[in-house]
């Protein structure tokens, strides 16, 4: 969490140790399990330290969508904090380990690193952006450019937790998961992967991808990054 939000701002010795607080205790839970169901009390969020998940909603007939995948440094729960009772579900894509915290222990963020506090602030309204222009892209790109897009967003955000990422990265998630994210069948999804490296834009093989041609890719879905930079000048220090 320290490495990815010391991207955006020179952290304070108060917002340090309000982030180790948040990081005391760590749970491990493997590849499948779901944490957290809907309907169950919210009381937790939790800090991504290793491995992927992604949070999902269950239609009646059995459909899912996936609304968000979580990566390391990241944290889980703020779209469901105004409300008592989970609205997703959260499944493990892999192995992980994650830091639970009690929610009630962000009144010592806000009362004591009014910086740690903006920041988290504006990153989860940073994320109301970020939601617009993914439903922008889920609902009127075709399925070459949803997934030119989901790729980029994917590097994007990736990036700022790891530093000496290039154009290459893990992609811990199979088939139908990409399916689910993106609102289209696996029939589609294999298409679109075989036609981008057909293009010589991608290469996908063992888990990884290789974006090959960045530029081309950003133009064919006019990917806008709104995850690497945000304006800090109004932060309060401390």
């Amino acid at each position: 969490m320290t490495q990815k939000l010391s991207h955006y701002a020179t952290l304070s010795p108060c917002s340090l140790d309000n982030i180790a607080r948040l990081e005391r205790e760590e749970r491990a839970y493997q590849k499948g399990v779901e944490i957290h169901q809907v309907g169950e009390r919210n009381a937790n969020l939790y800090v991504v330290r290793h491995g992927w998940l992604y949070s999902y909603a269950d239609m009646k007939d059995g459909r899912r969508q996936i609304v968000e995948i979580h990566h390391p440094g990241d944290i889980i729960g703020f779209p469901d904090i105004a409300f008592n009772e989970r609205t997703t579900v959260l499944r493990a894509a892999e192995d992980v380990l994650l830091c639970p915290f009690p929610k009630k222990d962000l009144d010592e963020v806000f009362t004591s690193a009014p910086q740690l506090a903006a920041l988290l602030f504006a990153l989860a309204v940073r994320n109301q952006v970020v939601l617009t222009d993914f439903l922008r892209a889920n609902g009127r790109m075709n399925a070459r450019e949803r997934i030119a897009y989901f790729l980029l967003d994917l590097m994007a955000r990736l990036r700022i937790a790891n530093k000496m990422m290039t154009t290459t990265f893990r992609l811990p998630l199979n088939q139908t998961e990409i399916s689910d994210v993106l609102g289209l069948t696996n029939v589609y999804v294999s298409r679109s992967f075989t036609a981008l490296q057909k293009d010589g834009l991608i290469r996908r093989e063992n888990g990884t991808v290789e974006v090959l041609k960045e530029d081309e890719l950003v133009r064919l879905c006019d990917f806008v990054d709104h995850h690497t930079r945000i304006d800090t000048s109004w932060f309060p220090s401390g």
